[in-house]
């Protein structure tokens, strides 16, 4: 009777092209590592490295243009889907992406957000939702869930002083100008190959002009929310999705 032997070697994972060498700083369990190296096959596989250009803002999400190598363009707080506006007009042979937080594009960037995706610029949006201000502190984000506590909230979101949490996309998801509206996780290896699939989808979109596409990947934060990666993972599924289900909001 044979054998077959698995060669351990076809069982590395091997890193996108378009990710560098230089060492993540991201926390144990987050969840940009992942979407970077979603974005970085995508791109290659499309052929679109010569064509992207990223635009990057403010907090954790700054950080890709360190570890893609791609044309990137920084943009003020909450300003990148105004910036990626501009780009994707003056160039609009390139696939232009942003990759924003919560804290960004659903709080000092609702303006700038709502307007781009009214207008159907021709854009893709990564959106990273991990419910809190990650990056400075850990204080409440417009995305954080009633009773959730934070570093401004410590007895947890009271809705008489600081309102509902904010379901951007929902909203997004109702204007003319937005041909994609999708909320996907990369928590488990399914939910990464779905994540993948609608983030090719978007950048497709921006290539054929068919509106602006928003990718919402609902995320773990452990450091903010004072959890180990797994205990992070748990809490997302019991409490995160039930406020942010996934799937499709809208696909035309």
């Amino acid at each position: 009777m044979s054998i077959n032997i698995i060669d351990p070697a076809n069982l590395v994972y091997a890193k996108p092209e378009l990710m560098n060498d230089t060492e993540m700083h991201y926390c144990p369990g987050c969840s940009h590592g992942v979407v970077h190296k979603l974005i970085a096959e995508v791109i290659d596989e499309m052929g679109l490295r010569e064509k992207t250009v990223g635009v990057a803002p403010v907090g954790c999400a700054v950080f890709a243009y360190s570890y893609l190598d791609i044309d990137w363009q920084e943009a003020a707080h909450g300003r990148a889907p105004a910036v990626a506006t501009a780009v994707k007009r003056l160039l609009p042979d390139r696939m232009v992406f942003t990759y924003q937080g919560d804290g960004d594009l659903a709080a000092i960037g609702t303006a700038e957000t709502i307007h781009a995706a009214n207008r159907g610029e021709n854009i893709a949006i990564i959106f990273i939702n991990n419910g809190i201000y990650g990056m400075t502190g850990g204080q409440m984000a417009p995305t954080t869930l009633l009773n959730m506590k934070t570093a401004t909230t410590p007895n947890g979101r009271d809705v008489h002083e600081n309102g509902y949490p904010l379901k951007i996309l929902d909203l997004l998801s109702q204007l003319q100008g937005v041909c994609l509206a999708t909320r996907q996780s990369v928590h488990t290896a399914a939910s990464v190959k779905k994540a993948k699939r609608m983030i090719r989808l978007a950048f497709e979109n921006s290539m054929e002009n068919k509106g602006t596409s928003i990718v919402e990947i609902v995320s773990t934060c452990s450091s903010g929310w004072k959890m180990t990666p797994a205990q992070a993972n748990d809490w997302m599924v019991e409490n995160m999705f039930p406020a942010y289900p996934l799937g499709d909001l809208k696909n035309i």
